[in-house]
């Protein structure tokens, strides 16, 4: 398919500039010149904010910018020989040879295949060698064409003995996979690949990439002796390589370091303390978790967002069944759903008619699923630091949490105690007689007798002190301490939209849930409403700015824009992160002024919700609050939209792209 590139995509032994954001610029506008793309500007930017989340220079003077975007609409390639070479972010040097990538957001698996051949074609030294000394435009289009064709290439020579060989012939698997899954995935198998027969090891590879992946054969990983995960995402099916000595390292080690990479590999096969990929059965269990080596914090970040994430479909369920059974059944259904349900059926209904019955079974599940809230964040807190054998103590040592009136702070607490102490456990060299008792009754039966004694013994009622007084305070809370505390979770909901600090916020509201009351104890509630309406306010307000200014944003935002109605008004704030994504620096902080505004605002008119999500589709769990609840949204909504528009007007935009936030990358933008 000759038709990716053409002569007109072809520039050599020109000087685009002296950045990687001129030169990237530049193939953004021949792209766009030859019709394959809408708006370079677009093009540009999304390629720009994929360069700067991982450089893709490799080495030889090669660098390979590619995205996803909108804004093409034919896959593209466009290649620059530059007569001045430029940095784009390799070990060895600037590079000369650039091709760009440009892929449609909706791009067909025939395509990507033709473009990580490209990829591949670039770590042959051979064919660099044969672009750097072409004559014409016409010849790099027809040795483009004939490495992405579908013709067999003629077998390699054997590669000279560049360095020594490994004296055991070792056996490694590995798996590659970058974001995009275009460029990266399949040069860092080919390196790998080429780099294993120099150094004389059996060697195989899996490329979890945009174009498809075949998983490896099971007798491959069985026999291997280690394993090699050159990834920036996670890896699809872990447990099938559970027990193996494991390298794990980003893509681009893969491209730059083959060699050292499957020595350290090597090297980890025979080596009894090696980290090891976390076991998915008995027979083989974990000698660790896949983050042994990350510090004392991020392993907490981490295992702190593993048990919310895990959490909240127990929340939301149970807290949108609560809110229906009191549309069914009034606000009275939590004095009688367990006389209805005890003493009534389907076939023998209570006085109040078969809307109270069904009112009453979806609170009292409603109420049951709620009841899981601590344990399940304790239990998957525990997962993250030790997997499968840690859930069981983290579950129990939440319930231990719950029954002493400890809280969701308790629950964290026993669930970090239980996911470290089982960790430890796991790493205890046992004989192997005794390796398939460990996850199944030696890990769950020590850890829990650890976590959860040290709840009851010693822990417990401190926590639960301290979290009766966390209650008394925000209880007690009126005025302007009730607005303040609006404006910071309003500010935390939309800093990073659906990222580590909204999550934290998020987990703050919903944890609180179970303690609240609309009559004995209504600030929980109203710290939820809180929460949920600044959550509403990006994609709403960046819904509403497209609409007032349309010619400030791209085509492909305009879309977005429409989008982020309903996912705005569901209280879905990752409906903004596109707009983000592209412009962090103007749409974060108009976000978060409407957010906080709201937030305090909702504090400030006593708004309360018994619901933990839905947005607007959820007014029947705010009592007779709801028309404040959305007065409070609207005002937020109108401030951010006004303010994006009054930032992308008068505030010029830095030419060098800015780092996205952390979730962006659910944002449709290539990575």
């Amino acid at each position: 398919m000759s038709d990716l590139i053409t002569p007109g995509l072809v520039t050599l032994d020109a000087s685009l500039g002296t950045t990687t954001h001129d030169v990237i610029t530049h193939l953004a506008n021949q792209i766009t010149a030859q019709g394959r793309a809408t708006d370079a500007a677009e093009l540009a930017e999304h390629a720009l904010a994929r360069e700067a989340k991982t450089a893709t220079g490799v080495p030889g003077g090669i660098a390979i910018p590619h995205c996803r975007s909108a804004a093409v609409t034919a896959p593209t390639l466009a290649m620059a020989r530059l007569a001045d070479p430029v940095d784009f972010g390799a070990k060895d040097g600037p590079a000369d040879l650039i091709f760009f990538i440009a892929a449609p957001e909706g791009a067909d698996k025939d395509h990507l295949k033709l473009l990580s051949k490209l990829a591949r074609a670039l770590v042959k030294k051979s064919f660099t060698a044969a672009l750097r000394e072409a004559k014409s435009s016409r010849e790099i289009v027809d040795l483009v064409a004939e490495v992405i064709s579908d013709a067999p290439a003629a077998p390699a020579a054997a590669p000279a003995a560049a360095e020594p060989a490994v004296t055991k012939r070792a056996k490694v698997v590995a798996v590659t996979a970058c974001p995009t899954g275009i460029a990266h995935t399949y040069m860092a198998a080919d390196a790998l690949a080429q780099a294993a027969a120099e150094l004389g090891i059996d060697f195989a590879v899996e490329t979890q990439g945009s174009s498809g992946s075949t998983p490896l054969d099971a007798a491959l990983i069985n026999d291997a002796d280690a394993v090699i995960f050159a990834v920036d995402v996670d890896v699809r099916d872990r447990g099938r390589f559970a027990g193996k000595p494991v390298i794990q390292v980003p893509v681009k080690r893969g491209v730059d370091e083959p060699a050292k990479l499957l020595t350290d590999a090597v090297a980890a096969s025979t080596d009894p303390h090696a980290r090891r990929v976390p076991a998915a059965s008995a027979e083989d269990p974990a000698q660790g978790p896949d983050a042994t080596k990350e510090s004392f914090g991020g392993g907490l970040k981490r295992a702190l967002l593993t048990g919310v994430s895990y959490m909240i479909p127990f929340v939301a369920g149970g807290g949108l069944l609560i809110a229906l059974g009191f549309l069914l059944g009034g606000y009275a259904i939590t004095d009688v759903a367990d006389t209805y349900l005890g003493e009534n059926t389907l076939w023998n209904l209570p006085e109040a008619g078969l809307l109270a019955y069904l009112g009453a079974a979806a609170f009292k599940i409603g109420s049951l699923s709620m009841g899981f809230l601590v344990p399940a964040l304790a239990g998957y807190i525990a997962y993250a630091y030790a997997d499968r054998p840690g859930i069981a103590p983290g579950f129990t040592a939440g319930a231990v949490a719950g029954f002493m009136g400890a809280g969701f702070i308790g629950g964290i607490v026993g669930g970090v105690i239980a996911g470290l102490a089982c960790r430890w456990i796991n790493s205890w060299s046992v004989p192997r007689w005794l390796r398939g008792l460990m996850p199944v009754v030696i890990v769950p039966l020590l850890g829990s007798i650890i976590a959860s004694g040290l709840m009851f013994l010693v822990l417990g009622g401190p926590i639960a002190r301290l979290t009766e007084a966390l209650n008394d305070w925000l209880s007690g809370m009126s005025g302007v301490a009730a607005a303040g505390l609006g404006l910071i979770l309003g500010l935390m909901m939309a800093v990073d939209l659906g990222g580590p600090v909204n999550k934290v916020a998020y987990s703050f509201a919903v944890a609180g849930l179970g303690a609240g009351s609309l009559v004995e104890n209504p600030a929980p509630l109203m710290i939820m409403a809180a929460v949920m309406a600044a959550g509403m306010v990006p994609p709403l307000a960046m819904a509403l700015a497209t609409v007032i200014a349309p010619k400030l944003f791209s085509g492909a935002e305009r879309e977005n824009g429409k989008a982020a109605w309903l996912l705005g008004a569901a209280f879905i704030s990752e409906g903004a992160i596109p707009f983000a994504a592209a412009d962090p620096l103007r749409v974060i902080p108009a976000s978060m002024v409407g957010a906080g505004v709201t937030g305090s605002l909702v504090m400030v008119f006593n708004v309360v919700s018994q619901a933990p999500h839905g947005g607007i589709f959820v007014f029947f769990a705010m009592n007779n609050t709801w028309p404040l609840f959305l007065l409070a949204t609207v005002i937020g909504t109108v401030i951010s939209a006004l303010l994006v528009i009054i930032l992308k007007k008068f505030v010029r935009k830095s030419p060098a792209v800015q780092a996205q936030p952390a979730a962006a990358e659910s944002a449709g933008v290539a990575a």
